[in-house]
């Protein structure tokens, strides 16, 4: 799979989650979640459902398990 199938797998819609404060925003079509920047934080976001938020998910539900 090239960069350009992966970056648009996913379709329109969805939504991007900061990874640091949680704040939720609409996906924009044509846009990758990772090249906005929070509102409320300014930390890149990530797309819910993608690789990146899973990986995400997994660490914050280890370190929620400790």
């Amino acid at each position: 799979m090239n960069a350009r199938t992966r970056e648009h797998r996913m379709g329109p819609g969805g939504e991007c989650i900061c990874p640091k404060c949680e704040t939720r925003i609409a996906h924009q079509d044509g846009m990758r979640c990772q090249e906005e920047r929070c509102p409320a934080c300014g930390a890149r976001m990530l797309r819910v459902g993608g690789e990146d938020y899973d990986l995400w998910m997994k660490k914050r539900q280890a370190r929620s398990s400790e």
